[in-house]
């Protein structure tokens, strides 16, 4: 099986594409690998902190590896820590990392520019799957997983700290992508049929911020 590299946020859209990357039984995931932003020890954007991602990767039998950066970090500052780390598994003949992006073109192309820059390519297991598809199917398979950020833009502070489930699909807006593809929400997944075990999880306090993303904190059990 040819060895890859994951991009793995932590989210459901990261567990369900890992899901279909592992039946296609053709890769070999070396790493996964997650920004996390070091001021706050938690997943970037995510806001997940880093212990119970360590779990996530314990459970799912998979290598970890983290991309650290500051907090309101530049892309400038991203892309070069990201370069860095990518040249040093594409040496060891590596050439490939795997995305759980659905549909957005302009965020497929960035990906895979700069991959190409440095001779990689991108992979892209659940792309242009329906989003309404892709949520119930990742419900029906057994996963689990819970929202750990809302844009206030976009959905009400009562959608941050719910269980991905039927009742809140129901409930989302009709303007709201039911995957959150668009930026709307951002989960953990810690149950489901790649994990080894369920991540025991706690629903801590709610937060705003930047005056707009509205966090829920999770701590582990």
């Amino acid at each position: 099986m040819e060895p890859v590299l994951f991009s793995w946020s932590g989210g459901k859209d990261s567990a369900l594409a890992l899901y279909e990357l592992q039946k296609q039984q053709k890769y070999a995931v070396a790493a996964l690998l997650t920004t996390v932003t070091q001021d706050y020890d938690r997943v970037s954007m995510h806001g997940v902190r880093r212990v119970l991602l360590e779990q996530q990767a314990k459970s799912l039998g998979l290598p970890l590896e983290k991309i650290l950066i500051t907090n309101h970090a530049t892309n400038a500052e991203y892309e070069t820590k990201l370069r860095a780390l990518l040249e040093g598994y594409q040496a060891r003949g590596i050439h490939a990392v795997v995305f759980g992006d659905i549909f957005l073109e302009d965020l497929r192309k960035y990906r895979e520019d700069h991959l190409a820059q440095i001779g990689m390519r991108g992979l892209f297991p659940i792309w242009k799957r329906e989003s309404h598809e892709l949520a119930r199917t990742f419900i029906a398979l057994g996963f689990r997983a819970v929202t750990t950020c809302v844009d206030s833009q976009q959905l009400d502070r009562a959608f941050v700290g719910r269980f991905f489930d039927a009742q809140f699909l129901a409930e989302l807006p009709a303007n709201v992508d039911p995957c959150g593809e668009n930026g709307e929400f951002h989960s953990f997944a810690f149950d489901g049929p790649i994990f080894q075990k369920e991540i025991g999880i706690v629903k801590g306090q709610v937060v705003l911020r930047d005056k707009r993303f509205y966090y829920c904190d999770l701590l582990p059990a």
